[in-house]
């Protein structure tokens, strides 16, 4: 039977094969993982429809698939699995037929082996019928002198994701690499996902009228009630922590009531006020930025934003975010002081007006009644579309979330 890419949603025209679980001859169960299909928003998987045998790859790692196209072929029941098993068992005559490296190894090796300079031929199998796996090949690269310094004009993402280039005096020279010694470069596609959320950046700094304003939180009152009630909090609510996000949030949410323009968005020379509140929560992953959404925000207590940002925040790691996690979003919240962020200005998420950005927390002398103390200081910044929001309307509103975040009890109160 055909094995077909999923049914794609309408905001999706097609995806690339990212990655394929198993190889052709390799028996399978059902609900197996085959292959992944990454689009330009999740990594969509497609599993084994029964128990049975993969028997070919139509669409290799890296083509692009469109909406239920056929990538491969399956043979389903138990005859498939045996004639797997008779198959091993003529691998163990004494005279196999001889195969070359480069037919005997899988796409996956053979594309890894392509971009790191490996010789395929060179590396020992340890599939089935000495076929060359891709855990080979990283195994081989590995085992490869390394070179003198990691090249500087390669971004840290850009390493993560792609296979390093290892130059050596001893292998022939690399197409299209230079020697040992000199700078090295590395040309890689990227991946849907990045490529989409670079499209939307464009944009949004294109088609909106985007400024930032700042504005400085006392974070002490908020550490000082998590600290009195963390251990508390988790044994009431089963091991989640209370952290800053769940904070940020229902304050967010309280000042989006009161300034309903931020909530709102733009279709065409309409404006659509939205009257519930689902705010997307930035997260970083290898991929690229990912925005998952918390749904109904002003109905979540602490304790349940807090489970739905650890699910999301443990998805998208994994790349199991689904569209659905994603959809929508009337305001966002992006948190780079995770990486050390002191201050940005950051991007809206088009068709939304306003997006939030939180910063590291640093000790910072401010006045106090008259006294200058040492306070736990955050910088916040909001970016607003001018189309829609005054400075007036940004400025009062990241007032509120100053002022709720600096005593907590008026999220509470609503006040």
């Amino acid at each position: 039977m055909d094995i077909k890419a999923p049914t794609f949603p309408e905001s999706i025209t097609e995806g690339t094969v990212a990655q394929w679980h198993k190889q052709p001859g390799e028996p399978v169960n059902r609900d197996d993982l085959l292959a992944d299909i990454e689009t330009d928003k999740v990594v969509i998987e497609v599993v084994a429809p029964d128990n049975g045998t993969l028997t070919r790859i139509i669409k290799a790692e890296g083509d692009t698939v469109e909406s239920e196209e056929v990538i491969g072929e399956f043979a389903a029941g138990a005859e498939a699995q045996a004639a797997v098993a008779d198959d091993a068992d003529q691998a163990d005559d004494p005279e196999p037929a001889e195969i070359s490296g480069d037919s005997s190894a899988s796409p996956a090796a053979r594309k890894l082996a392509l971009e790191s300079g490996v010789d395929i031929d060179a590396v020992v199998g340890s599939g089935r019928d000495g076929r060359v796996t891709k855990e080979d090949v990283a195994k081989a690269l590995a085992q490869m002198p390394a070179p003198p310094a990691t090249p500087s004009d390669i971004p840290p993402a850009e390493q993560a994701a792609a296979p390093a280039v290892v130059p050596t005096t001893t292998a022939a020279p690399i197409s299209g690499m230079e020697a040992m010694g000199e700078r090295v470069e590395r040309r890689v596609p990227m991946t849907r996902l990045r490529a989409s959320v670079a499209k939307r950046l464009v944009e949004a700094q294109h088609n909106a009228a985007m400024l930032t304003t700042f504005n400085e939180v006392d974070m002490s009152p908020v550490m000082a009630l998590r600290k009195t009630y963390q251990e508390q909090f988790q044994q009431t609510h089963n091991g989640t922590r209370l952290g800053f996000m769940s904070f940020f949030v229902r304050a967010t949410v309280e000042a989006l009531k009161r300034f309903p323009a931020v909530n709102a968005s733009i279709d065409g020379n309409d404006i659509v006020y939205h009257g519930y509140y689902d705010i997307g929560v930035a997260v970083s992953t290898d991929r690229g930025l990912v925005v998952p959404v918390v749904r109904e925000a002003d109905a979540l207590s602490l304790a349940q934003i807090e489970d739905q940002i650890n699910s999301y925040g443990s998805k998208a790691r994994d790349g199991k975010l689904s569209l659905e996690d994603m959809a929508g979003g009337t305001f966002t919240i992006s948190n780079g002081g995770i990486f050390g962020s002191l201050m940005s200005t950051p991007i809206l998420n088009p068709p939304q007006t306003g997006v939030l950005g939180m910063h590291k927390i640093q000790d910072r002398p401010v006045v106090v009644d008259g006294e200058m103390v040492v306070r736990p200081m955050m910088y916040l910044a909001l970016s607003y579309d001018h189309r829609l929001i005054d400075g007036r309307e940004a400025v009062q509103f990241l007032v509120a979330v100053k002022g709720m975040i600096e005593d907590p009890a008026r999220i509470l109160l609503e006040l």
